[in-house]
């Protein structure tokens, strides 16, 4: 069983209560204006699990770049949603093969340009704070 969480403290109640693995997501966060962002919420989420279950990902993932991130803060995996079912309602199952390879690729390409060889490789050191020139 998975739990949708967006809060630590409803992350460590799931890891009490027996759950196998924790998604990190904003589902219909569309609908709550001022709701914390998911990618916000993961890494006080994947501090607080410890490794003790998996942590997952889902919230805007659309190509290689998203799927970065959650990665470099502790996400063991990130779900895709819309995109496959984009390609499923275009193409069927090929549809959904196209999106998945095309996903898949983009993210070599992110790996490569970041500099990172495999998933393994990624780590908060591939994210940039921004800051102002002075």
């Amino acid at each position: 069983m998975l739990g949708r969480v967006l809060h630590p403290d409803d992350a460590e109640l799931a890891v009490e209560h027996g759950v196998d693995g924790i998604v990190v997501s904003n589902h219909g966060g569309r609908q709550v204006d001022g709701a914390i962002g998911a990618l916000t919420a993961l890494p006080q989420i994947v501090e607080t699990i410890d490794g003790r279950i998996p942590v997952l990902f889902d919230s805007g993932i659309r190509g290689g770049s998203d799927m970065l991130k959650p990665i470099a803060l502790g996400a063991e995996a990130v779900l895709l949603g819309r995109p496959y079912v984009y390609g499923l309602a275009l193409g069927g199952e090929e549809g959904v093969k196209a999106v998945v390879e095309n996903v898949r690729a983009d993210l070599d390409l992110t790996f490569t340009l970041t500099g990172h060889a495999t998933v393994t490789d990624v780590d908060r050191s591939a994210l940039v704070r921004a800051s102002r020139f002075e």
